[in-house]
């Protein structure tokens, strides 16, 4: 099962000739793919206007979701602890979220962030990055 970032979403929805979407399709293939409440709330708040508001809402609705639990709160925020005391920063503590539902989850994720290649440096998480061509 995937679990895919908004990084990711973001790209799809910007590219106007379809080949990130095949992209993106020819990775998925068959598999199933899930998402997380992170990424509902980041591509909602990055509507333009009220029409792309309802049109992306009614998508997001009709997906899977996979949510954090209370011991995986504290995971994600002891993976950014330990960073830190490394010396390594992630831009956002969200994506120490995200990689937790991963890694509780055993979702491989896929992503174009390089937070999560940082993160993967203090945990073992199942990821691909996802760039664009």
């Amino acid at each position: 099962m995937l679990l895919i970032d908004t990084s990711v979403w973001v790209s799809v929805f910007r590219d106007k000739t379809g080949l990130v979407r095949q992209q993106l399709q020819s990775i998925i293939s068959d598999r199933d793919v899930i998402l997380t409440r992170f990424s509902q709330l980041e591509l909602l708040q990055g509507c333009r206007d009220d029409r792309e508001w309802r049109l992306l809402h009614s998508y997001l609705q009709a997906q899977d979701y996979v949510e954090l639990d209370a011991e995986s709160w504290q995971a994600a925020a002891r993976i950014y602890f330990e960073l830190r005391r490394q010396g390594l920063t992630v831009c956002s503590p969200i994506n120490c979220c995200i990689a937790q539902l991963a890694i509780d989850h055993a979702l491989t994720l896929i992503h174009d962030d390089r937070d999560f290649e940082v993160i993967s440096s203090v945990r073992s998480l199942q990821q691909i990055r996802f760039q664009p061509k």
